[in-house]
């Protein structure tokens, strides 16, 4: 038997950032995948980042993981979502090379010190006296390990369906895993069966571009703190419809859906539905928006992002050519759902360590999430802790205040989920603070300490402070006033009497970056300064977080024993006392965000915990 400290089953999105992780923390780290094909395949939308998902991209770049750095020497085109709204919200989101992506990712890997990749399948996880010890190929192969990542994607027992086409195989056409599951199973994880999609793909010579609303990208920021605003040959994504002849076709042949003559029995993504259920669902919206993107640089397929189905192939090339511009189109590939494997995240700690295994973390879609970044994040999260573990140092845990990552481990090991997890801006009670703009500055100092991000990064942001902390210096002196009376004439609103200090100016809602500039006695990179000025036009709002924040921290400061007996309480309530003990909260925090335990039945455990000595 080989060993290694640390084993990385899963290449996707989960299984890199993992990887990458425990090699460059210095442990010997080996990753199985089903091929060097796999190896951060973009088997769907061809984009990094969106809604939340820039959030993501951004923390993992500032802990010192991969996918920023990858994202921007991948580039299509880049924009900031939600630009009319506030910057709490802003997120990146890039549309990606997907060949270049993989190749790029690829190349890392192979030349990254301390890790090897084989392209072989895990069929069991070997254990002994309750911790994890190894894991077992198909072919009979064993290697030892300290510790054990599973990041197997949509791989297990997947199930590709078109129609009346059912096969076994993972996405793009890769061999799916069969025998993980039981392993898996046996070791007392509990398994659940989710549901995903893809459009399909159209040769865009195939495609009337003429007929489409063509969509540019802006002149954002990379997603890496440490990339230059490079420049990159940009390709146009397009936008188009459905239109009634669309919906006609799907209602006519909702018997032959999957998704509705019982085909499929996978619980899919609310947030990311097939067209079918889109018209189903919505049956009194007249259209639905379609975008054409670009898969790669030179390649001649496009994505028809917003029209996921598994409708027969016939079918999808009568609804497809209802469509503005698609009504010549040929197929590259017909779209199709997949079903997996994956495991209920409750039997997770907030480490990513499973309950039923000591050193057996797990990672992405099989923790029952969607999305490259969604895995990306949690990847990162399980390879630190990972190493962690073997070197008996307390986890990483980010706090609902730190991080979107945070955010997203707590909600999936806390509350759980029956459905494909997407992040959102929503699910963050404190994203005013969770800001893209300063996720360097939240999280870079915790990746130095760990080891990941590197003396140049950490440099980065020392200086990035030093200047922000220039710009505060003037935050309260009154600036200019025939400046600001140009700044309030351009505005369109009335000069005060009083002449404004620097801190009232940035305050104002319509006053943006470029407008604050002239106003300083010296000049500075755009980066800090757009991080100052959103500093000072929420400050107000950042002090009444802090007052939130300190009190959560109070509760999560409150530990409950691992234990800790609540059948023995019986002020609870039985659906918290069945809750509590299942999870098994580490502190009041923790406990108080469960589903179904109610903040009387915190108040309740408090008192108890009190009488027990706790």
């Amino acid at each position: 038997m080989e060993n290694y400290d640390v084993i990385v089953i899963g290449g996707g999105h989960a299984g890199v950032e993992a990887s990458l992780a425990a090699a460059r923390l210095n442990k010997h780290t080996l990753m199985l995948c089903q091929s060097y094909g796999t190896v951060a395949n973009m088997p769907c939308n061809p984009a990094i980042g969106g809604t939340a998902k820039g959030h993501l991209v951004r923390e993992i770049d500032a802990l010192g993981g991969q996918m920023g750095l990858t994202a921007d020497m991948a580039l299509l085109q880049v924009k900031t979502l939600n630009s009319a709204k506030g910057p709490a919200v802003f997120s990146l989101r890039g549309q990606e090379d997907k060949a270049k992506y993989h190749e790029l990712m690829l190349d890392t890997v192979l030349h990254t010190d301390n890790l090897t990749v084989l392209p072989e399948e895990c069929a069991e996880i070997l254990a002994a006296d309750g911790a994890v010890i190894g894991v077992r190929t198909t072919d009979g192969v064993e290697y030892g390990a300290k510790a054990v990542v599973l990041a197997t994607g949509v791989y297990l027992n997947s199930t590709i369906i078109t129609g009346e086409s059912v096969k076994e195989s993972g996405p793009s056409g890769f061999d799916s895993a069969r025998q993980l599951t039981d392993s898996l199973l046996k070791l007392g994880i509990p398994m659940r069966r989710f549901k995903t999609g893809t459009p399909a793909r159209i040769y865009r010579s195939s495609i009337d571009f003429d007929k489409m609303q063509i969509q540019l990208g802006d002149d954002s920021d990379r997603f890496s703190f440490m990339s230059s605003h490079a420049t990159y040959r940009e390709e146009p994504c397009w936008l188009t419809y459905t239109n009634a002849r669309t919906h006609e076709v799907i209602f006519k042949n909702l018997e032959r859906s999957p998704l509705y003559n019982g085909t499929i029995q996978g619980i899919g993504p609310r947030y990311c539905p097939s067209i079918e259920t889109k018209v189903v669902r919505f049956k009194d919206k007249e259209r639905h928006q379609i975008f054409v993107e670009p898969e790669g640089q030179d390649s001649d397929e496009m994505y028809i992002q917003g029209m996921s189905t598994s409708l027969p192939s016939d079918v999808q090339e009568e609804m497809y050519r209802t469509i503005e511009g698609l009504e010549h189109c040929e197929f590259a590939k017909y779209g199709y759902a997949i079903e997996y494997d994956c495991l209920d995240p409750l039997c997770l700690y907030p480490s990513l360590e499973c309950k039923q295994l000591k050193g057996l973390f797990t990672a992405g879609q099989i923790n029952g999430s969607s999305g490259y970044e969604e895995a990306g994040a949690q990847g990162l999260i399980a390879g630190i802790n990972a190493v962690r573990s073997i070197d008996k140092k307390p986890p990483v845990v980010l706090g609902r205040d730190e991080a979107y990552i945070g955010v997203l481990i707590d909600d999936l090991v806390t509350k759980g989920t029956n459905e494909p997890y997407r992040m959102m801006t929503a699910r963050a009670e404190h994203r005013i603070m969770l800001r893209q703009d300063n996720a360097d500055m939240r999280l870079t100092p915790l990746g130095y300490e760990i080891g990941l991000a590197s003396e140049a990064r950490f440099a980065r942001l020392q200086q990035k402070k030093a200047i922000m902390a220039l710009i505060f210096a003037q935050k309260d002196k009154a600036v200019d006033r025939d400046k600001a009376a140009a700044l309030f004439d351009k505005l369109g609103e009335p000069m005060p009497q009083k002449t404004p200090t620097l801190g009232e100016i940035c305050r104002r809602p319509a006053v943006c970056v470029d407008d604050v500039s002239p106003f300083l006695s010296f000049e500075c990179e755009k980066e800090a300064l757009n991080a100052a000025v959103i500093e000072m036009k929420y400050e107000g709002y950042l002090k009444k977080e802090q007052s939130a924040v300190a009190e959560q921290k109070r509760l999560e400061g409150k530990l409950i024993p691992p234990d800790f007996n609540y059948d023995q309480i019986k002020a609870l309530r039985i659906e918290a006392r069945q809750k509590l003990s299942e999870i098994r909260p580490l502190n009041l925090g923790q406990a108080s965000r469960i589903s179904g335990v109610s903040p009387a039945d915190i108040a309740v455990l408090i008192v108890a915990m009190q009488k027990h000595g706790n």
